[in-house]
């Protein structure tokens, strides 16, 4: 699964620590997530997806190979 995280990062102009504050979790998780890492918990996609007034399907895009 992929991610649109770090484009509507830059878009609202906020860094992975202000994110990060807004969802209750840590920076590094953030981190992790963009970088294909680790795959959120669905209500951790689902707060993500709420700072940036989005549809969950906009920000995390499954692959043919998930």
């Amino acid at each position: 699964m992929k991610n649109t995280i770090r484009v509507q990062r830059a878009i609202k102009d906020i860094t992975q620590a202000d994110l990060a504050a807004q969802v209750n979790v840590s920076r590094q998780t953030i981190n992790t997530i963009e970088g294909n890492i680790y795959v959120p918990s669905t209500v951790l996609a689902l707060k993500i997806a709420r700072v940036f007034g989005l549809p969950v399907e906009e920000l995390f895009i499954l692959e043919e190979r998930d």
